[in-house]
């Protein structure tokens, strides 16, 4: 068939199947026209297609395999045009090492960095295309102050604190529906934190209020609910703001934060059947926030307060209780603190309501500041860690949720993402099978989940 001339005309756009009926077709010339676009399908029904030109047009990126319904193609011409190298012409570069094409040398126009680098010369590795985000993945219409994740008997579950609804709320993940769903609730009329423990296959939730009274219930799977196990001393804990688990030397503790100007701090260790009171930490300090940490195999015990530095406890072996070691000297209060680690180093994060919230580095006898992250208004902050990529959700009252993505280069957190989140009271990260789910507990409105997504800008 006679080789199609198509030069010199104001072309700005082809479009799918836009040569349907010239299967015959082997010679295609387009240049010199004004095309800036043309569409992943231009080509298709071309199958005898040997040589093409669209020397010589407005080219800055090509839909990626529109050349792949060319099967014989021998000739290309791409000459003239300005192509912009980025994540969009990676599948050519990739093409033109592996095709028998013979392919004219072309030209990058952009970015600076490959400005007249030649397409075929780049290297792969220079591309960066994979990206991630958080999108909102589903909302439960409820406020709530604490989310707890869970595994019992091979199930994914999520206690939340819901004092507006008057209960500790217990959702189930559905694995076929990929949604959690509602399981059961605790009467809790002022529950401001609802902590779930698996000791020994046996399931409890700590029940944490305000007003009322604190206590402990026990799941019983023959009747498939919660009965009450016991009461939490209210003369001890009297304003619960934090409740922290963990295990020591094989032995289950929790800890409960008290944020009153009487209580007290507590440490409860788990014997034969029940939670028995076992250490007081720290009274009269309006405690915020709990963090164990166990590093170098020396447990400690992090408290935060609205009125004080953070205090550091260490766990005595000889004495079977947690001794003061010292102070977070580099913040005068704290409403959060959690820890991280990066490398060989750890990381303190303590987020402030006044005052910008820090990153500390411990270096082996101090904690020294390495960022401090503007945050007026901020309760509840969370380091957490997806894959190879570490995150920081840091809240507030008065503006949106940040996202940060933390740079192993330069050893700081970067600003990744903004959530529209209104007075989040907690963070937390939830692996769910293939679902990597980040849930934000609001005082003020919905309890939004969002999804951890890896996005590939070459496709």
């Amino acid at each position: 068939m006679w080789p199609r001339l198509l030069n010199s005309n104001k072309f700005t756009l082809i479009g799918d199947n836009a040569f349907m009926g010239l299967s015959h077709l082997q010679y295609l010339f387009i240049e010199n026209n004004d095309i800036w676009a043309l569409s992943r399908f231009t080509f298709r029904g071309l199958k005898s297609l040997t040589h093409l030109s669209l020397a010589n047009n407005n080219l800055q990126t090509l839909p990626r395999d529109v050349f792949r319904p060319l099967d014989i193609l021998s000739d290309l011409d791409l000459r003239g045009n300005s192509l912009n190298c980025d994540c969009k012409v990676k599948w050519l570069v990739e093409w033109l090492a592996n095709t028998n094409t013979t392919v004219a040398p072309i030209y990058c126009s952009s970015p600076p960095r490959f400005q007249e680098h030649k397409v075929q010369d780049l290297p792969l590795r220079e591309f960066d295309c994979i990206t991630t985000d958080f999108v909102l993945y589903q909302t439960l219409p409820f406020p709530a102050v604490s989310a707890e994740p869970f595994l019992y008997a091979s199930d994914l579950y999520l206690a939340l604190a819901q004092p507006s609804a008057s209960a500790c709320n217990i959702l189930k993940w559905d694995y076929v529906e990929r949604q959690l769903r509602d399981f059961d609730r605790i009467p809790a009329p002022s529950a401001v934190h609802c902590k779930p423990l698996v000791v020994d296959g046996q399931l409890y939730m700590v029940a944490a209020q305000l007003f009322g009274g604190s206590y402990i219930y026990h799941w019983d799977p023959n009747t498939t609910r919660f009965n009450k196990l016991q009461d939490i001393d209210p003369e001890r804990v009297r304003k619960p703001n934090d409740l922290e688990a963990f295990r020591i030397e094989g032995d289950w503790f929790f800890a409960i934060a008290d944020s009153s100007k009487a209580g007290a701090t507590s440490l409860y260790r788990w014997h034969q059947n029940g939670f028995y009171s076992h250490q007081a930490l720290h009274a009269w300090h309006r405690d915020t926030d709990l963090e164990f940490v166990d590093g170098e195999g020396k447990p400690r015990l992090i408290v935060s307060s609205s009125s004080q530095a953070p205090v550091i406890y260490q766990w005595s072996r000889a004495q079977k209780q947690f001794v003061a070691q010292g102070e977070v000297s580099q913040v005068p209060d704290a409403q959060a603190v959690k820890h991280f680690r990066a490398g060989r180093d750890s990381y303190l994060c303590l987020s402030r309501y006044i005052g910008d919230s820090k990153i500390l580095r411990w270096e082996g006898t101090r904690f020294s500041e390495v960022q401090a992250l503007p945050s007026r208004g901020s309760l509840a902050l969370q380091p957490f860690l997806v894959g190879e990529r570490r995150y920081l959700a840091l809240g507030s009252d008065f503006s949106f949720t940040q996202i940060y993505q933390w740079d192993e280069g330069r050893q700081k957190f970067v600003r990744f993402q903004e959530l529209a989140v209104q007075a989040p009271r907690a963070f937390c990260y939830m692996p769910a099978g293939d679902a990597q789910l980040l849930l934000a507990p609001s005082f003020k409105g919905q309890t939004l989940v969002y999804r951890h997504v890896v996005v590939d800008l070459s496709a």
